[in-house]
């Protein structure tokens, strides 16, 4: 398993505008090979900001590499650009690999 996870500080002020930014973008990752979850959280307000983090689940780093690369990506991206006068600073990519992986029982 692979995750990817951006960290976003969005100001406060803007945090429905950045929920709404989200909630209604073409995201293009249902189709995609190898992906398998993808979550938006909203964390605490730190002074003159909130914390989100997407979380986004990956059946390989190959996975996520291809799709990247993909006119799907660009196509779920385009327009992200015009969105900076939410965040109180650039997005943080972190990566992650799996090591163990424990699962409630059904």
């Amino acid at each position: 398993m692979y995750l990817t996870m951006n960290r976003f500080k969005v100001k406060l002020g803007q945090e429905e505008a950045f929920e709404r930014v989200w909630k209604t973008r073409d995201s293009q990752l249902a189709d995609v090979p190898g992906f398998v979850a993808f979550h938006l959280m909203r964390g605490e307000e730190k002074g003159d900001h909130r914390l989100y983090a997407s979380h986004t689940m990956w059946a390989s780093e190959d996975a996520f590499r291809d799709w990247t690369r993909s006119e799907a990506f660009r196509r779920a991206h385009a327009g992200a650009g015009g969105n900076a006068g939410l965040y109180a600073g650039h997005p943080e990519l972190e990566v992650f690999t799996s090591v163990q992986e424990i699962s409630a029982s059904e």
